[in-house]
Parts: C-alpha cells; structure tokens; sequence
C-alpha cells in the first residue's frame, strides 16, 4: 500500500539547514497496521505527512496504492486523498462553525456521495456520537472532538488511514477508547492503519511497530501482540 524509498526531508532554519529525514526506506503492506513510534523530533509526523502527500520531500519517492505521488500536482493530490487516505489529526481540525454531522459530510459532499447527510448520521453512529450530531466542536470534549475526527476520516472508507498522534491531547482512559476504534475500523474494513505515536503502549496494538530517531529507522519488527 505503501512504499517509501530513500526519502529525505531538509528545511532550512536560519542560516542552517536542518535534516528531519535521512534517507528512510519503508514498505507497508495492504491490510497492515503499523505504529511509527520514537522520540519527539525523530520526524515522525514529516514521514506521516509525506505519505499523505501533503508536503513534499527533498530527494527520494513515496508511492501509495501505486501512484508515485511525486509526479502529481496539487489537485491530482487533493482528489487522490479524498478517494483513498484518511488523516487523523492530533489536534482534531474540525470546522468550528460547522455541527459534528456537517464537518463529517465535508468529504462526502466533496465526493459527491448521495444522501451525504444520511452517511454522516450512521459513521457518527458507529463512533457513540448519534446524540451529539447536532452539537458544534466547541460544544464537545476532546474525545468527542476526536470521534468526530475519525468519523470523517472514515467517510470515504479509505484503503489507507493515516492517524498523527490521535490520542496526543486526551486523557488514558479517552485514549484508548479511541485506539480501539482504531483497531477496530482497520480489522472490520480491512484498511492499512499507520499511526504515529510516543506511547509505547499504544504501539503495542499494532501488528508491527517502526522506531525512528534523528530521522532514520532504528528499530523495525513485527509484533505478535498486536490487535
């Protein structure tokens, strides 16, 4: 599903240049949910945000359910995204001025998805938030923020689900209950999960879990515990 080879991300800051990925090979299989874990500036979130294609990198390749992303524009990127790859942010990144029901048919309206609304009332559903459809982001805790999140991220029932630190602002017991909708959605769908994370024990619901640090893999190995 995803195939990474000798990617390398460079910003400059100041007068210097800053490496965030050195030269990172990677591949994810269909169906596979791997956690990306490591120290905070390790460049997990840049690799993460690569295979989304939303930044671009220095020098290597990123190639997603076969498209080499490196070779399509901006447009070409958003409608690929919107058709295949979901994104879980930390920080939530709902519209304020839209209810939970309207932001989670945003992208199926963009889809042009019949009956969007209807879709958007059973993924809400599905995440324990029927109630709360009607209720604006800042009408709801965090991890109501964050199941509104996911419902959106499902709605266009992704090949590829891309979580960022998707517990990263709530508390253990709201954390967990999010990584087993998670877990959950990746096993019923069959998705690829990839989640970045600095918990090791979330790490440990997936089934292969992928150490970075100072911008290289340190540590890759299965995981027989995974969920």
């Amino acid at each position: 599903m995803v195939e990474i080879h000798d990617l390398v991300m460079r910003l400059r800051s100041g007068d210097r240049v800053v490496t965030i990925l050195d030269g990172i090979s990677l591949a994810v299989p269909a169906r596979q949910f791997v956690a990306i874990t490591g120290p905070s500036g390790s460049g997990k979130s840049t690799l993460l945000g690569l295979m989304a294609g939303l930044d671009r990198p220095t020098a290597g390749s990123v190639r997603v359910d076969g498209v080499e992303l490196g070779a399509l524009g901006e447009d070409a990127l958003a409608r690929l995204r919107l058709a295949r790859i979901g994104y879980v942010f930390q920080s939530f990144h709902l519209i304020p001025t839209l209810t939970a029901l309207e932001n989670v048919a945003v992208p199926l309206e963009l889809a042009g998805i019949p009956d969007p609304r209807a879709r958007a009332r059973r993924l809400l559903d599905d995440v324990g938030l029927g109630e709360r459809r009607d209720h604006y982001p800042a009408q709801l805790s965090g991890g109501e923020q964050q199941r509104v999140a996911l419902a959106r991220a499902f709605a266009n029932e992704p090949a590829l689900l891309l979580a960022d630190e998707p517990t990263g602002n709530l508390d253990s017991a709201t954390g967990a209950q999010i990584i087993d909708l998670l877990a959950a959605r990746h096993r019923e769908r069959d998705m690829t999960l990839v989640m970045v994370t600095h918990d090791p024990a979330l790490a440990e619901h997936a089934d292969r879990i992928v150490e970075l640090r100072d911008g290289r893999v340190t540590a890759d190995r299965s995981n027989g515990a995974g969920a």
